[in-house]
């Protein structure tokens, strides 16, 4: 990563995530912030050219469920509590991500018109990740007793 973005725990298991699911190497020549930014930066004039109204497709779903997954996976890396990534997504790109461990949701994220998901920077991408995973450590802290209680 460069000294202008600084990786932060999410970042770094996003990126272990889209390295993984490189299986021909179409991408061991790309830096780290291109890859990021292919994925999912999207200006203004990239929005422009998606129609307002229009069918998501499984490769998009997949790139959106592997912001969860590392998110999940980084919580699990600090705290060893197993977590579980649940997507559900209608054709039309309405649809919600959940991240669970054990009985508690962690991060609840509903989606309209997903086939236009995206993040206008990286740093913002950086931003939102390592936000959601800052507030899945506050909620699981909040709720941990009453997990720990129903056992």
């Amino acid at each position: 990563m460069s000294d202008v973005l600084e990786a932060n725990a999410f970042t770094e298991e996003l990126i272990r995530q889209l390295r993984a699911t490189d299986q021909f190497g179409n991408w061991s020549k790309m830096s780290d912030e291109e890859l990021l930014t292919k994925k999912f930066v999207k200006t203004k004039e990239d929005l422009k050219k998606i129609p307002i109204i229009a069918d998501i497709d499984e490769m998009l779903i997949g790139e959106i469920k592997m912001i969860f997954k590392a998110i999940a996976l980084q919580f699990e890396r600090e705290t060893g509590v197993m977590c579980n990534v649940v997507m559900e997504m209608s054709h039309e790109g309405f649809g919600r991500c959940i991240v669970i461990a054990g009985r508690i949701v962690l991060v609840d994220k509903y989606f309209k018109d997903a086939h236009r998901f995206g993040f206008r920077t990286l740093e913002k991408l950086y931003e939102e990740g390592q936000k959601y995973l800052d507030k899945s450590y506050e909620v699981y802290e909040q709720y941990k007793p009453c997990k720990d209680a129903n056992n």
